[in-house]
């Protein structure tokens, strides 16, 4: 068994990561952590895991870093670089904050508004696009998990970016998710009575921060740059995310190169027919895609969907994890999504 640490393990994420985990067959929860409520038992926080024979939560200056084949680091942003540059530096970790994903420290600044904390870190890290970087991330002590939005918008165009059958210059994606991809902390918009019987629009005008990885990994894969248009929508569900994009480019053409993009890949599939709905795909590490002929000819709808706490996030992570400690990809992923 490897024995691993959840350091913010009373988020969503954190619960997400111990949800999945606990069916993992090869890797064990060793420590879990929790600062503002270090001392309790998890079930406190998450009555859900009561049933489980889980760790107290404590504080990260607790625990036992020489013990842990595997740290998951589900802190805010700029608290995981402050935590992770100390690390002892044959410490595996997997960083599900935004603080590693750009591979520019000024883009990074530009990005998030603060200087980047640990620079001397930043050339470890590699991407955790895992359909991707598959290989980088077997080899690699820091993986920086991607954004979820990011993710799901990546799936969709990076093939056809770098299979040349999409305009770069012309890519719109129109996001749809749900309040738990801003987190567990109390927001003014996240409250019920602000976010139930309607939606609206957030990060548009080209602000949102997951921008930033839109334009790092799409301008890698076509060899210049890219800048897409990207508005996301927040929607009164739990969970989800669907991603709406509008190429320029023939459908045929755009269905072939996804497919060819995942073809024997465990968890992205490309439906033979329909869109996806985020009811297909929810709990689980699945990410579904579909292909539309637009009413205007030479033009294209792809949309995506995946749960933005498994595949987007905490799954993404246990999936890196498990190339990264030479454990079967799949293992412990294998969750059926939970429908209706």
């Amino acid at each position: 068994m490897k024995n691993v640490a959840i350091l913010g393990a009373s988020g969503y994420t954190g619960a997400e990561l111990i949800r999945l985990l606990a069916g993992h067959p090869s890797i064990r929860i060793g420590a879990l952590s929790a600062n503002s409520k270090a001392g309790r038992p998890i079930e406190k926080v998450f009555p859900h895991l009561d049933h489980l024979d889980l760790p107290e939560l404590v504080k990260i200056e607790e625990i036992d870093l020489s013990a842990l084949d595997l740290v998951f680091c589900a802190l805010p942003h700029r608290t995981s670089q402050s935590v992770i540059k100390d690390f002892p530096r044959d410490l595996k970790v997997v960083d599900l904050s935004a603080d590693f994903r750009l591979r520019d420290p000024a883009e990074y600044e530009r990005w998030y508004g603060t200087q980047h904390l640990a620079p001397e870190v930043q050339p470890e890290a590699v991407y955790g696009l895992t359909e991707v970087y598959r290989d980088e991330i077997s080899k690699a002590r820091l993986v920086a998990g991607t954004g979820c939005n990011a993710m799901c918008g990546l799936f969709v165009l990076r093939p056809l970016v770098a299979a040349g059958v999409a305009d770069p210059d012309d890519l719109i994606l129109d996001l749809k998710c749900g309040p738990t991809g801003a987190g567990r902390s109390a927001t003014e918009r996240l409250l019920y009575a602000e976010l139930a019987e309607g939606a609206s629009a957030y990060g548009y005008g080209g602000t949102h921060r997951h921008l930033g990885e839109f334009d790092q990994e799409l301008s890698l894969a076509a060899g210049r740059d890219v800048r897409i248009r990207f508005t996301p929508h927040l929607v009164p569900m739990n969970r989800g995310i669907l991603a709406t994009a509008y190429v320029k480019g023939d459908a045929r053409e755009v269905r072939n190169a996804l497919e060819a993009a995942y073809e024997g890949e465990r968890f992205v599939h490309v439906m033979p027919e329909g869109l996806p709905s985020t009811m297909s795909v929810r709990g689980s590490n699945l990410c579904k895609i579909g292909v539309a002929e637009d009413r205007v000819p030479g033009r294209a709808l792809v949309v995506g969907a995946l749960d933005n706490l498994a595949k987007g996030s905490s799954g993404q992570a246990i999936q890196n994890a498990n190339l990264m400690l030479g454990l079967p990809e799949e293992a412990g992923l294998e969750v059926v999504p939970v429908f209706p």
